[in-house]
């Protein structure tokens, strides 16, 4: 018989690959669900009882996933899974896209093959920013800016929710500080009236060149990459990232110039100089535990690409 050469890669995968029993991982993949499940049990309350929730909805909405994919465990790069007997119980393995081989692994051929830009995107932006110091001046001014003058041009704010200053408080404190965003994504949704303020003027292009790990946005966006990784990304690496940036939502909120208190949250006050201390401190801790997930999605890319 004819062994082709991908026939033979992927049966070295398979080889080389840390096998797992059933009765290793099954345990490991249900609770991976049940986790998962009370991650996102605030969000999926208030969608049940047909509510928006100002602050959680953006973890689906702008980082779009479905909660059934949060459910999904996955071992990542140069794990097997020996399957059970029963194909009801590996929960469509068998079927799911990048998978191969019995026992079933990533595909890493195939994987790279549709997905190989993106691996080398994701290093390469996570090495830079891992590589910078972290700033933490900024003291979340880009909700601030997102809504600067809106009432003068006639425009709705971004979220159903009374600003807790009011439209003049607001656009006094974006213009009695400093603006310093370096994240495009949060600086995209500027007004108008407000990119100008801003010391620098950041693009998609120059995203790599800019991005720094004391920013809120860039932690949260740590979420995304292990999205865009999808079955590369060890299911308790895509748990903690997404409890991290659900965490830093409600600091984000907290911090805007939105009044939160319907939901039980006290505002960071950044307009004052406690607000300010208060919001360093959490910004520090969160740069602390990003970089811990940093480095792991790191090690998740250089397994793929090497």
């Amino acid at each position: 018989m004819t062994t082709t050469l991908g026939e033979t890669a992927t049966h070295d995968a398979v080889v080389r690959a840390r096998v797992l029993a059933p009765e290793e991982w099954l345990p490991r993949a249900a609770a991976h669900a049940e986790r998962a499940d009370a991650l996102t049990a605030v969000w999926r309350a208030a969608r049940a009882a047909g509510r928006k929730h100002a602050v959680e909805d953006f973890l689906f909405t702008y980082y779009p996933t479905r909660v059934a994919h949060l459910r999904r465990w996955h071992p990542g790069p140069g794990v097997a899974l020996e399957l059970p007997d029963e194909p009801a119980d590996d929960a469509g393995r068998r079927t799911w896209r990048w998978y191969m081989g019995s026992p079933v692994t990533l595909d890493v051929p195939a994987f790279l093959a549709d997905r190989g830009d993106t691996v080398r995107y994701v290093h390469a932006l996570l090495s830079a920013t891992a590589s910078r110091p972290g700033t933490f001046g900024c003291f979340g001014l880009h909700e601030w800016a997102m809504v600067y003058r809106d009432r003068e041009a006639g425009r709705d704010h971004r979220h159903p929710l009374p600003l807790r200053l009011g439209h003049a408080g607001t656009d006094a404190v974006v213009e009695d500080n400093p603006v310093r965003c370096s994240h495009f994504d949060a600086y995209r949704f500027f007004t108008p009236e407000a990119t100008g303020r801003n010391q620098l003027r950041p693009t998609r292009a120059d995203q790599v060149a800019l991005e720094q790990p004391g920013c809120l946005h860039a932690n949260m966006d740590l979420y995304k990459w292990c999205l865009k990784l999808g079955p590369a990304v060890p299911g308790d690496l895509l748990l903690d990232a997404f409890e991290l940036a659900r965490d830093i939502r409600w600091t984000d909120m907290a911090a805007s110039p939105y009044d939160v208190s319907e939901y039980g949250v006290a505002a960071v006050a950044i307009e004052t100089p406690q607000g300010k201390a208060e919001y360093v401190r959490r910004q520090r801790s969160f740069a602390e535990r990003s970089a811990r997930l940093r480095a792991r999605l790191l090690d998740v890319c250089a397994a793929l690409l090497a």
